[in-house]
């Protein structure tokens, strides 16, 4: 890791032009370790823009330089970087820049930053790190290795992902060089109160309908001991909430007692499903089924996209689980 970090750092250097890309409906990991790298190349007098092919959550905008943040793919033709990250994406389809990269009128060098078990690799440049908490505990290690002190802007980016993806250090991602982290980024200014208002003060009374609508399906599948709820495009059009303020639910599920693992489909727009797993079992490996429907993501929290309609990708979920031979890992 160190050697990557050096060499990444090098090739930065000498960009001209940079594109800072997070994946689809970024979350706080995302988002955090693109502003911690915003404000990284801030502080170098770097040429950088930032794009992401979907909305950004509103609760998540507090992040410093989200704001910045381009959603008009027009961009990449009106400024064609020469040097690509992308930043907490397991692969370029969940970034959804493919076609913006093999429209460019020059190859880019492509850096991969992330830490999702499922990572594909596809950088020219890839810096994941596999057992660590977060994407923001893979970008604090790149600083570290190239002795970039980190300021106030910084910290409190970087404590943004951890503290999300280790849901607060209560899940199976908290570890202690997570734990160490977070001691030293709130020492080092990092602010805690700015992310728990992210964390906790998302909600709204629509949004909490949203949810008592996926909570009022909640059925169990007593062959694969899977709990699964879905939400559909008309409880998001019936109560005026985007998708992303969706994504708690799935977290939420985990602190049920039964099922070996937890499941929500949501119906997008062009009839796709969205589905997102989540398990607390240490037996359990919902990263691997993830991967055999098309999508990817870590041992015990995964996601995939599939084509509708509901019922369709419902039945290929269930009959990719049985001929994986169930959820659980065999020894």
């Amino acid at each position: 890791m160190y050697r990557t970090s050096r060499q990444i750092y090098h090739r930065l250097l000498k960009a001209e032009k940079i594109m800072l890309v997070p994946h689809r409906n970024p979350d706080a990991d995302a988002l955090g370790s693109l502003s911690a790298f915003s404000q990284f190349l801030r502080g170098l007098n770097k040429n950088f823009n930032a794009y992401c092919a979907t909305e950004i959550a509103e609760n998540l905008k507090v992040l410093p330089h989200t704001s910045q943040i381009i959603q008009n793919e027009k961009i990449w033709q009106t400024v064609p970087p020469d040097l690509i990250i992308v930043f907490d994406t397991g692969d370029l389809r969940h970034a959804g820049i493919e076609a913006q990269i093999n429209a460019l009128p020059k190859k880019a060098c492509l850096i991969n930053i992330d830490h999702h078990a499922t990572n594909e690799f596809y950088g020219d440049y890839n810096l994941v790190a596999r057992d660590f908490s977060s994407t923001t505990e893979t970008l604090y290690n790149f600083f570290k290795h190239n002795n970039i002190k980190l300021d106030q802007i910084m910290a409190t980016s970087l404590l943004a992902g951890l503290i999300t993806d280790t849901d607060f250090f209560t899940n199976s991602a908290t570890s202690r060089t997570a734990l160490r982290l977070g001691a030293e980024l709130i020492s080092g200014g990092g602010n805690l109160k700015l992310i728990k208002e992210l964390v906790f003060k998302n909600k709204t009374i629509a949004a909490l309908k949203l949810w008592g609508a996926a909570l009022s399906r909640i059925k169990k599948h007593q062959t694969l001991d899977l709990v699964y709820t879905y939400l559909t495009r008309e409880d998001f059009e019936e109560n005026n909430v985007p998708e992303e303020l969706s994504e708690g639910i799935s977290n939420f599920l985990n602190n049920l007692s039964e099922g070996q693992a937890s499941l929500i489909l949501k119906e997008m727009p062009d009839n796709k499903i969205k589905g997102s797993f989540r398990t607390t079992n240490d037996s359990t490996d919902v990263g691997s089924i993830a991967k055999a429907l098309g999508g990817g993501g870590h041992k015990k929290a995964a996601g995939f996209i599939l084509n509708g309609p509901l019922q369709r990708a419902e039945r290929e979920v269930f009959e990719t689980i049985q001929e994986k031979g169930q959820l659980t890992i065999n020894d």
